[in-house]
């Protein structure tokens, strides 16, 4: 499912326009993306979490010569999947 599809399933569900179900799930998305890249945690309960995660330097090897190399520290976003969520994906 691509973001058009998920705007279609909310106005179908929800019985507002396209263009409303557009305009709230973007602000939605960005609501969130500018809350975990400022460091927040965004919890929706039954569904999951967005954080943001920290990764340590750490050595590597590069795949074509083999040499090791340095992979530098790097933050990333991270999802966790709430109880509800999990439920009822391994239902099926």
């Amino acid at each position: 499912m691509n973001k058009g599809e998920l705007v279609d399933a909310i106005a179908d569900k929800t019985g507002v326009t396209k263009k409303q179900a557009d305009a709230v799930l973007t602000a939605a998305l960005e609501t969130i993306t500018e809350a975990v890249s400022n460091g927040d945690k965004v919890t929706l309960v039954g569904f999951g979490s967005f954080e943001r995660r920290d990764r340590a330097a750490r050595e590597g090897r590069n795949p074509k010569t083999n040499e090791k190399m340095e992979i530098a520290a790097t933050r990333v976003p991270a999802f966790s999947a709430g109880k509800a969520f999990r439920e009822r994906w391994w239902a099926r």
